[in-house]
């Protein structure tokens, strides 16, 4: 059976770690951070953030990071909301800048992107720094109790057939 680039790139490598003795909290808390960490609204910071909170709470590295590189399409999708919502919340003049604009803006002058853009990135990422916890906390959960039943699943043989 051929199974999707999904399955094989992130499904597959999650589940070997629980045959490598990795708790399955200490994987969802990878993924949820991975997640998380992998959508921060500054472009080019994720792969340090997903490394630097893998040593610091002893996350598995690779998942991490993988998780991280899934959600790069979904990091770009929420640039413009996150800056949105800054401009909302700190009653900041609102930008009429769409994604495509600051790709562009960065390719050709990087240096002038930054000094146009750095207060919106940072009010983008204060708006960040205040659901990511709560997000971080939901998804862990969830992927919890899914890492569990998975684990609960690869040792019963009987459930594995079923699958």
């Amino acid at each position: 059976m051929k199974q999707g680039l999904f399955y094989r790139r992130l499904v597959r490598p999650v589940l070997a770690l629980l045959t490598q003795g990795v708790t399955p909290e200490k994987i969802a808390l990878s993924l949820a951070m991975g997640i998380v960490l992998g959508v921060f609204p500054v472009v080019g910071s994720t792969t340090l953030l997903c490394a630097a909170a893998a040593i610091v709470f002893r996350l598995n590295l690779p998942a991490i990071q993988v998780v991280n590189y899934f959600v790069y399409p979904l990091q770009l999708i929420l640039i413009v909301p996150f800056i949105r919502a800054g401009e909302f919340l700190f009653r900041a003049r609102h930008l009429q800048l769409s994604l495509a604009q600051i790709s562009a803006m960065a390719r050709t002058n990087l240096p002038h992107a930054i000094s146009l853009l750095w207060l919106a990135a940072l009010r983008a990422t204060l708006v960040w720094l205040l659901v990511a916890p709560f997000i971080t906390l939901i998804l862990y959960v969830q992927l919890a109790y899914l890492v569990r039943r998975a684990a609960s699943l690869k040792r019963s043989p009987q459930d594995a057939e079923a699958i």
